[in-house]
């Protein structure tokens, strides 16, 4: 049975859709920004439209990145790094948790109002249904982590020391100029839509250019350029 197009009734082209996203996803741009580069390319389209194109492709082009790499990244010999980071929705606190492995690919995001014990539970369970049970896990001395680790028997596998999480904490940064391109969020829902699909572009695009040659760089750009262009394909 051929799979339908999820663009079949869009009277823009699958193309300019990608494009789109990715540029207002992976880049500090807001809607307007989006919109202004592209009328610069000649594509006359509102911000509305891509807020829109977001919404609806956004999720999808992440779940067939992760879907693509989810089996090669399931593995025990793994060392995580975990760390929450706060984000404030309409003036009230709240935290992001982060796992990020030895690579710093982002493997699994998770918004709550608390950062107790029961908070990191489902943050570490949350992780581990998908990407297995790592072999070391680094965090920082918030006593949550070890009640959680305790609690599903794998408080022998946690590190903590000084400048341990550096990998994670660096990892923040993209998030964070995001975040102020967007002028934060409004609800805890679309917090974590924006987080779980950022996590997906940003690894499909992290290509560790300061670990490989110039040669290297650019033919693995020119890859995930290319698998990008293919993402919603029937």
């Amino acid at each position: 049975m051929t799979k339908r197009s999820p663009f079949k009734y869009f009277k823009t082209s699958p193309e300019i859709i990608r494009l789109a996203v990715m540029l207002y996803v992976r880049f500090p741009l807001s809607l307007r920004n989006v919109e202004d580069l592209l009328h610069e390319r000649g594509i006359d389209v509102s911000h509305e439209a891509i807020r829109y194109w977001w919404h609806r492709f956004g999720p999808k082009f992440a779940a067939e990145i992760r879907k693509r790499r989810i089996v090669g990244m399931r593995s025990s010999r793994w060392r995580w790094h975990l760390d929450e980071m706060f984000v404030k929705i309409n003036g009230d606190r709240h935290y992001l948790w982060r796992a990020v492995d030895h690579e710093g690919e982002v493997l699994e995001s998770c918004v709550t109002k608390t950062r107790d014990k029961k908070a990191a539970l489902k943050f570490l369970k949350k992780a581990m249904r998908k990407h297995g049970k790592p072999e070391v896990i680094v965090t920082d001395k918030l006593r949550s982590y070890g009640a959680a680790l305790k609690e599903i028997g794998a408080d022998a596998r946690q590190e903590t020391g000084r400048w341990l999480n550096n990998r994670v904490e660096n990892s923040h940064l993209p998030f964070r100029r995001r975040e102020r391109a967007m002028l934060r969020f409004r609800r805890i829902r679309s917090l974590q839509k924006f987080a779980a699909v950022h996590a997906s572009v940003s690894n499909h695009f992290n290509q560790e250019r300061s670990l490989s040659s110039r040669d290297i760089f650019k033919t693995n750009r020119s890859v995930a350029l290319a698998e990008w262009r293919q993402l919603g394909v029937a």
